[in-house]
């Protein structure tokens, strides 16, 4: 092959590089884009920045978020019945961090241990309570669930600790774009999922679903990584972990796509819906239910057993 045609060749890699900055976009998937990804029905989660400061004046001017009038109780872990692991379990740990035990696994949802969910240890949102379980007390963790990179939902010093713990055996689901993130911090058991993607570790599955949310880390990288919630099926526990989500014709959806799998009447045992830093809903609709469209969720859904919800950010 000549030179001015390896040029040609060479020159028309980085055109389309440059025209598709996403890898995995695939124009038969509605969802991705050349760039990123988006919300499949429209949602105007991109909020303009004059929308962001009206919210934060308003913050300001209401004195919001008011600070809590008791402290949320807190319950001691029976860490050696955790241990033991005898039988399906889910033990809610803070904000979207959850230890539930399925499937014979060890799984925690979105890990956020440190005191800060911020790029910074020194600034950005509080936990006013400890997690409920220190990240060194937990059972050897099989598998964690990432639903998207938002700070207060993958936080890197809390994934780093979970690599090390594991000595590189605990395995992490996340969404597509992810998986660079963790090998740049030195975590490289990762497996990235697009929506409706199936990844079966032991005695369960592992199923990515679409929610309605938005993802960004910094500046200038927003949309570019997937979000998404988890549907995990093990034969002792069925369970549905949202992330982030606002509500949307999504829960709807999976109710339809997944119907096959409903079983004795139910397609969840148990529901894990994000209910927290919703309002005011001018701003976050789109982006956070509120708890009336929790319990809309739900309803969406064949019957299931039992719910429950993941309370707001520790500010």
């Amino acid at each position: 092959m000549g030179l001015k045609r390896r040029l040609a060749l060479a020159a028309g890699a980085l055109c389309a590089l440059a025209l598709h900055a996403n890898p995995h976009y695939d124009a038969s998937r509605p969802h991705h884009t050349p760039d990123g990804f988006r919300n499949l029905h429209g949602a105007q989660v991109n909020k303009p920045f004059s929308w962001l400061l009206r919210w934060r004046w308003q913050a300001w001017r209401e004195g919001l978020p008011k600070p809590p009038q008791e402290a949320t109780p807190v319950v001691q872990p029976q860490l050696a019945q955790l241990a033991a692991a005898r039988e399906a379990s889910a033990t809610w740990i803070g904000h979207a961090t959850v230890l539930v035990q399925s499937g014979g696994l060890n799984i925690l949802t979105d890990p956020v241990f440190s005191e800060r969910a911020s790029p910074v240890s020194f600034f950005g949102p509080k936990r006013a309570v400890a997690p409920g379980i220190a990240l060194d007390d937990l059972p050897p963790i099989d598998v964690v669930i990432v639903s998207h990179n938002h700070y207060d939902h993958l936080d890197r010093a809390s994934v780093v600790r979970l690599n090390e713990r594991g000595a590189g055996k605990t395995l992490f689901l996340v969404p597509l774009g992810l998986k660079a993130f963790f090998a740049g911090e030195g975590i490289a058991n990762v497996v990235e999922l697009d929506w409706w993607d199936v990844h079966r570790v032991a005695g369960a599955e592992f199923q990515l679903l679409p929610v309605q949310h938005w993802s960004a880390r910094g500046l200038h990288d927003r949309n570019k990584t997937l979000w998404g919630g988890w549907g995990v099926f093990a034969p002792d526990l069925r369970w549905y972990f949202s992330g982030d989500a606002g509500y949307s014709p999504d829960f709807a959806g999976v109710r339809e796509r997944l119907a096959p799998r409903v079983r004795d009447g139910a397609l969840f045992d148990l529901a894990l819906l994000a209910v927290g830093a919703y309002e005011p809903r001018w701003f976050m609709k789109e982006q956070h239910m509120n708890p009336a469209e929790a319990v809309q969720a739900h309803k969406d859904w064949p019957r299931a057993a039992a719910s429950a919800s993941t309370g707001a950010p520790s500010r």
